[in-house]
């Protein structure tokens, strides 16, 4: 799954970062079922040594892995095959004008917008943005209403040569002006869209929108000269993947307290490993071994707090024996969830209540359990969805029709021995209801080239929300026409109520319309949220506003180190 806001990247890539802190989802890192502390609690959880500005030291480094890996390589967010990587990796070189508390909550960036409202102007909305008449790219062109202008046209839906991840909210702006002068962008929509500030939470050099350049210039590849900020590219490693941000002589506002920030292409293993050896200040923790050896290291905090991040398993609609929804139901209705958390979760003293919406998270206003309302686990259930489709029990227990085996493929990325657990849990529970399980292991650099070939019948991959909009992550789960949805499962009517629901301009009322909606969309069986789990880290002690953070993306400017410690 691919969004502009809601970014995924392969279930077996254990340590996930975000935006500018590099802050993971180590959805691995939970626990045994036996909580010290209320899920609900957990999850709503921050722990990141929230410090001021003035209360960091001037100067120092901060190195940890994240960097690009094997084919995640793509550096523009907004493009289809962007992952979180491309997303952290761009916050530290790029405009941040955006962003959000833990809770959700929306923080402008005073250096790049001195102003962004929205109001009711002749019956229709419009967001007025008023730029900082300091700020400027580093190739010299100014920030002004053009920014906005393009970041609208590139993933507005209009030009189907540019490989956007989504059109949601763009495709529903009528127009972008100038306002009272080349600083100030009047933003007027055909429809309401209430999620506003998370389509210019980040614009792009107008320089760099091209089709060619959006859809090729980032590929592993930096382009400092479009980018704007406290930092800049001092180096990038094509080979090694090294990354090297130093202070930028060109910004405006606050200085960097952190003199550099460096990423580092590190596996979970070899991340554990350089940050008990003193290499990198930051790593993600996926399992309990790995907690464990960290745990050991002098000078360490482990930080666990929530995340909204979830896995999902995703059944593949263009496949020949899943086209069939009596399949997927039966597929999915045979799912042992709570086993495949349980192995998550094991040794990390974390439990959560499955999941039951792909669009909100159990600690956000407005969630509900939508899955339970289509879904039970009953291996009965399944094989009595399977007797009336017609796959009859063989012999070896494999249910056949019409000569066939009931046989589907799951992709396993990598070698991690969680994720082989969960795969071997997931062949079991659906042998039990007839269905044969064949694994296909694969490296993990196959993950994307996988995903969008569509070369998979069953696949987990999870998702990481880059803002509290969950109602606009509609289109990308379930619209049969968008290029986010890996599964290709959905209906034209599916697809209209999900543009009505994105239009409705009444928050409360937007939240009971999309949870009705994505009712009907997982009852095509095509999305199961499986597990979320908790973020958990280990960080150098003193390293500040790093760590659990929920929606809060700390601006790279105010990560640093701690004074006195």
């Amino acid at each position: 799954m691919r969004t502009t806001r809601r970014l995924s990247l392969a279930a077996t890539i254990a340590a996930l970062a975000l935006l500018a802190s590099g802050c993971s989802s180590s959805a691995s890192a939970g626990a045994s079922q036996s909580p010290s502390a209320s899920a609900s609690a957990v999850s709503a959880k921050v722990d990141y040594n929230p410090q001021s500005y003035d209360n960091l030291k001037d100067g120092g480094t901060y190195t940890s892995g994240g960097s690009f890996s094997g084919d995640d390589t793509q550096g523009l967010p907004w493009n289809v095959n962007a992952s979180l990587t491309g997303a952290r990796i761009w916050a530290w070189y790029n405009p941040v004008a955006i962003t959000f508390s833990p809770s959700g909550d929306v923080q402008i960036n005073k250096d790049y917008y001195t102003d962004a409202t929205s109001a009711t102007v002749n019956g229709k909305q419009v967001v007025t943005i008023t730029i900082n008449p300091k700020a400027s790219y580093n190739d010299g062109t100014p920030i002004d209403w053009h920014s906005i202008e393009a970041t609208w046209k590139v993933n507005n839906g209009s030009n189907k040569n540019y490989k956007v991840g989504g059109t949601s909210g763009f495709d529903q702006i009528e127009s972008v002006k100038r306002g009272i002068d080349d600083r100030q962008a009047v933003v007027t929509f055909a429809q309401p869209y209430s999620a506003w500030p998370a389509l210019f939470a980040r614009f792009i050099n107008p320089e760099a929108a091209s089709e060619d350049d959006f859809n090729n210039a980032y590929s592993n590849r930096l382009q400092p000269q479009w980018g704007a900020g406290p930092f800049t590219v001092e180096s990038y490693d094509q080979n090694s993947k090294q990354i090297v941000f130093t202070r930028n002589p060109r910004w405006w506002g606050r200085t960097a307290k952190l003199d550099k920030r460096i990423y580092l292409d590190l596996g979970s293993q070899s991340a554990i490993n350089a940050f008990k050896n003193g290499q990198i200040d930051y790593t993600g923790l996926s399992t309990a071994e790995a907690l464990n050896q960290a745990k050991g290291t002098p000078g360490t905090e482990i930080r666990q707090g929530g995340s909204p991040f979830e896995y999902y398993l995703f059944a593949n609609g263009r496949s020949e024996v899943l086209k069939d929804v009596d399949v997927r139901h039966a597929v999915f209705a045979a799912v042992n969830r709570a086993e495949i958390a349980q192995i998550e979760f094991q040794g990390l003293n974390y439990s959560e209540p499955l999941p039951g919406s792909s669009i909100y998270y159990g600690f956000q206003k407005g969630y509900q359990d939508n899955v339970s309302k289509v879904l039970s686990y009953s291996t009965d259930q399944a094989g009595q969805i399977l007797d009336k489709a017609g796959w009859k029990v063989g012999s070896d227990g494999i249910r056949t029709k019409d000569g066939k085996a009931l046989e589907v493929n799951y992709v396993l990325f990598g070698d991690d021995p969680l994720d082989k657990a969960v795969a071997q849990s997931l062949v079991a529970s659906e042998k039990k209801a007839g269905i044969k399980v064949n694994i296909q292991a694969t490296d993990s650099s196959e993950w994307a080239s996988t995903i969008n070939g569509g070369k998979f019948d069953l696949v987990l991959s999870g998702n990481r929300s880059l803002d509290p909009y969950g109602s606009y992550s509609l289109s990308g789960f379930y619209s049969s026409d968008s290029e986010s949805n890996i599964t290709g499962i959905g209906t034209p009517e599916i697809d209209q109520e999900i543009k009505r629901v994105n239009a409705i301009a009444d928050p409360a009322e937007q939240i009971e319309q999309a949870n009705a909606v994505e009712q009907k969309a997982l009852a095509l069986y095509g999305v199961l949220p499986l597990y979320s789990g908790p973020s958990t880290y280990a960080v150098k002690k003193g390293l500040a506003n790093v760590g659990a953070t929920i929606f809060y993306s700390p601006l790279p400017e105010e990560i640093g180190w701690q004074k006195g410690v």
